[in-house]
Parts: C-alpha cells; sequence; structure tokens
C-alpha cells in the first residue's frame, strides 16, 4: 500500500520553506516518529548539513526527527530500517546520480512500494516518476541510468509553467519541450504547477493542493485535471 507525496515545489513565492505542505504532511507521516531526508539533489551553496538542518526544522515543528541519510554509514540498511523518508528539490541529474552510484534507487523504491510514507518536493518528485527525463534542470553531472523509482505510471514536470498569452518568445516552451519527449518516448507527462502535488494512496493517485494539472498523453491534445480528481494514465 503506497502513501505518497509528490510536491511540485518545496516553497511557494511569499511563504516559507514546506509551509504550504504542513497539513498534508501531518496527515503523511502519522504514526512516524522519524524520517530520513535525502539531501543528494543539493549541487553547491549548501551543505548536506545545512540542508538537513533547514528541514529538520520544519518537521520538528510539525512533530517529526528528521535524520540526514548522508549521516549513515551503511545508507541502504538505513532506507530499509527507517520509518519514512523526504528527497529534497535540487538537481535532478545530481540526485538520480548518487542514488544509483550508492545503489540506492531500488532499495528505496522497494520500501516506499512497502507502505513506507515518502513525500518529494521538485527533484524528490521527479524520482517518482518512471523516469528522470522531464526535468527542468541541467545536466551537470551524467548519472549511469534515467530510470527512477516509477511510483506513478507516467513522469512528472514540476514547477510547470504556462505560455504567457501577448508575450513575445523566442524560445521554446514547456509544452514543447514535454512533446519533444513523446516523440521519443509514449509516456504520459503531467505538468505540476506550483502549490499543487500528487498523492497516492494505495493504487489511488489524485492531484490536490491549489492548481489544475496540465496532462500530456502521445499523439492526443492536451488537457487540465482539476484538483480533487483521479490521475488514470
Amino acid at each position: 500500500m503506497k502513501n505518497v507525496l509528490l510536491a511540485s515545489t518545496s516553497t511557494l513565492h511569499g511563504e516559507s520553506y514546506l509551509s504550504y505542505l504542513l497539513p498534508v504532511m501531518k496527515e503523511l507521516f502519522a504514526g512516524v516518529t522519524e524520517v530520513i531526508f535525502i539531501p543528494y539533489a543539493r549541487p553547491g551553496g549548501i551543505s548536506h548539513d545545512a540542508y538537513t538542518e533547514k528541514a529538520a526544522g520544519v518537521f520538528a515543528a510539525a512533530g517529526f526527527t528528521l535524520r540526514g541519510l548522508h549521516t549513515f554509514t551503511q545508507p541502504a540498511d538505513a532506507i530499509r530500517n527507517g520509518q519514512a523518508f523526504f528527497t529534497g528539490g535540487g538537481n535532478t541529474f545530481l540526485l538520480v546520480k548518487q542514488l544509483h552510484d550508492l545503489g540506492l534507487m531500488d532499495v528505496l523504491r522497494t520500501e516506499v512500494e512497502k507502505g513506507k510514507p515518502y513525500m518529494g518536493t521538485s527533484a524528490g518528485s521527479n524520482i517518482g516518476g518512471v523516469n528522470m527525463q522531464t526535468t527542468n534542470d541541467m545536466p551537470i553531472v551524467y548519472p549511469p541510468s534515467f530510470q527512477t523509482m516509477g511510483l506513478i505510471p507516467f513522469n512528472l514536470n514540476p514547477h510547470y509553467l504556462d505560455p504567457i498569452p501577448d508575450l513575445p518568445h523566442m524560445g521554446e516552451t514547456r509544452e514543447t519541450r514535454i512533446r519533444e519527449f513523446q516523440v521519443q518516448q509514449d509516456l504520459p507527462v503531467l505538468g505540476l504547477r506550483e502549490g499543487s502535488w500528487i498523492r497516492i494512496k494505495d493504487k489511488r493517485i489524485t492531484l490536490e493542493g491549489a492548481l489544475s494539472a496540465r496532462i500530456f498523453e502521445k499523439d492526443k491534445e492536451a488537457y487540465e485535471l482539476e484538483v480533487g480528481k483521479e490521475i488514470v494514465l
């Protein structure tokens, strides 16, 4: 029985870190005393210790202890023995490389599929999809595989942005890039806007939060999925 939350972002404009997710975090992690934090997505500017400390303050306010996975001598055993997990945002290429290099991607997937609560934001949500190939991040490192956990049968594009009407645009939109991906892979993609998240309870997947999501299926017109609706792709 899966118990998963995949959010577009950790911080909404003008709000504090994770504040908009606090109510659903309390529901997701109910009955848990310690959450393992996976800080591997951050490429620089903040250490794993500092990143963990930032997240730990929010979790403490919600009644949970947070411990960084990087502090364990045997991270695979820590995941197997852990109660619940949170993976923060940053660079998805780096996160995926670290998880594969350490042999943790499949271990984490196995434990989450057993029903252990998992929360991801941004890059941490990207790894809930089938693969990481619809991320917005730059390929600053080369992971040995683009395969991720496959907790959902589609990919995510967190931080999804709509085209701005009447504004000259000389580059590519997010929709253009997603459609390019679907030329190569017949895989649905959900454009997840800021303030919304995917909630998985057992086999039921729903869209929650503030805004609708944009659904892209190969060779079909894109369409909107309203908040509260079940996602069947």
